[in-house]
């Protein structure tokens, strides 16, 4: 499973790298999701986050159209995505599109992609999203790529959380 970058451990070095950098958590996670992507060799990476309203929200991608950011939204129990968080259970298809749980959004463009792998993004046993990997061609993620992705999901879990907070104390203390 060694991708364009060096491997698990270059990947989750780079990832603590960008984790701790002094920037913006949109712009951490949309760097986060170009890691993921061009080490896994998957054409798509992307982070949906859940709302306090229940809604999965695509918050970064590497391959989906980026005007879908902050645009596609599915409710919690749709979709593969939806099917992830709901079960805080990984999904792992080599045809996402054969599965009857599978939700098209003709704004992402991802109707060329077949793979996936979906793993919540959890934290103390809470769903807070949902990580996903997509390519083109047909296959099973092997176990070792879907264990590593559980573990970046744990670092994202941590960027969420501190966005949140971010979103909170603003909406709290409003600058004038």
């Amino acid at each position: 499973m060694r991708g364009a970058l060096g491997g698990p451990r270059v990947l989750l070095r780079r990832l603590r790298e960008v984790m701790a950098e002094p920037v913006s958590a949109q712009d951490r996670l949309d760097k986060v999701v170009v890691l993921i992507a061009a080490n896994m060799v998957a054409e798509v990476c992307s982070v949906y986050v859940l709302g306090v309203d229940g809604t999965l929200e695509l918050y970064a991608t590497e391959g989906l159209k980026r005007e879908a950011v902050h645009q596609t939204v599915l409710r919690a129990d749709e979709g593969l995505v939806g099917l992830v968080a709901g079960e805080a259970n990984p999904i792992n298809l080599s045809d996402a599109q054969a599965h009857p749980a599978f939700s098209y959004r003709p704004e992402t463009g991802e109707e060329i992609y077949h793979s996936f792998l979906g793993v919540p993004i959890l934290r103390a046993g809470n769903t807070l999203g949902v990580l996903v990997v997509q390519t083109l061609r047909r296959r099973r993620f092997t176990p070792r790529e879907m264990e590593l992705l559980r573990t970046i999901a744990t670092s994202v879990s941590q960027g969420i959380l501190t966005a949140r907070l971010v979103e909170d104390l603003r909406s709290v203390n409003p600058k004038e």
